[in-house]
């Protein structure tokens, strides 16, 4: 029988735990490639906002490059939950399954730090939007709502074109063709610095600085990833001119705050045109 000496043991016990250690290291190692490959793919989608090596697009969009994995998984899952409350996370994150979210979060905590270079470039296939400015819409689209933003001290009047009120009047889908258009006014304010109103309630318009716009044609969504695509329609800001404003404008964002109306179509004001154009 093979007898060996407490020391030999010990020798041979601390050359197992070594094996052992450096087995179960490798396996992490490949288990966190594994995930963040898988990651890489799924994980496209959030380069709309926070870029394409992890480094945000706007100063105002945190970095996801080299954040510690569990950090992220953390705040995906409190975002899924609502837990934490953000209008374009929580939709997206609620469709994201436990292993997508652990994906994502070794793709990105694998990923090198931002550099000196500053923030990325917006993705322009998901930029793109097709929406055109509706020049004669003061004449040809219905106006059906006006809405004081205190908060922000502007008004906004809401237009849509004839096939999205007849449809809206209906009670059918809104069709290809739709478009929905915002006029947003800077207000006039009172002795007391506070946003004038006029009779009908609503906030006195001083200065018109910009437009939204939203609208649906077939195929429109083809090119927008599946996480945050609002079946085929674009959005767009306009200039008081008419021109589309791209400075400032994340199509991203405006399809996940969006997202959540799936069963309205997409839109924030259906209920409120339904009602009008019925009346």
């Amino acid at each position: 029988m093979m007898r060996f000496s407490p020391r030999s043991i010990v020798k041979f016990s601390s050359a197992m735990l070594t094996v052992v250690f450096v087995f179960f290291l490798d396996g992490g190692n490949i288990v966190r490639a594994e995930n963040s490959a898988a990651g890489k793919t799924a994980a496209q989608p959030c380069t709309a906002c926070h870029g394409i090596n992890g480094v945000s697009i706007s100063p105002t969009i945190p970095n996801l490059a080299a954040q510690n994995a569990k950090y992220i998984e953390a705040q995906l899952g409190a975002f899924k939950s609502d837990a934490r409350k953000h209008p374009i996370m929580g939709p997206i994150a609620k469709r994201l399954d436990k292993e997508m979210i652990s994906n994502v979060a070794a793709y990105f905590s694998s990923l090198p730090g931002p550099t000196a270079a500053g923030s990325s470039q917006p993705i322009p296939e998901i930029n793109l939007s097709r929406v055109v400015f509706p020049k004669n819409y003061k004449n040809t689209f219905t106006k059906y709502m006006t809405i004081n933003f205190p908060d922000r001290e502007q008004v906004r009047h809401y237009y849509a074109n004839s096939s999205a009120v007849e449809a809206a009047r209906l009670g059918q889908p809104i069709p290809n063709g739709a478009v929905f258009f915002t006029e947003v006014f800077n207000v006039k304010k009172g002795p007391d610095g506070k946003p004038a109103k006029g009779a009908d309630g609503y906030f006195i318009e001083d200065k018109l600085i910009l437009h939204t716009a939203m609208a649906k044609e077939q195929g429109w969504g083809k090119d927008i990833p599946e996480l945050f695509r609002n079946g085929d329609w674009n959005y767009a800001l306009f200039t008081p001119a008419g021109e589309q404003r791209t400075k400032g404008f994340n199509h991203a964002a405006c399809l996940a705050c969006h997202l959540p109306l799936e069963s309205k179509d997409y839109l924030f004001t259906l209920g409120t045109l339904t009602e009008k154009v019925r009346n």
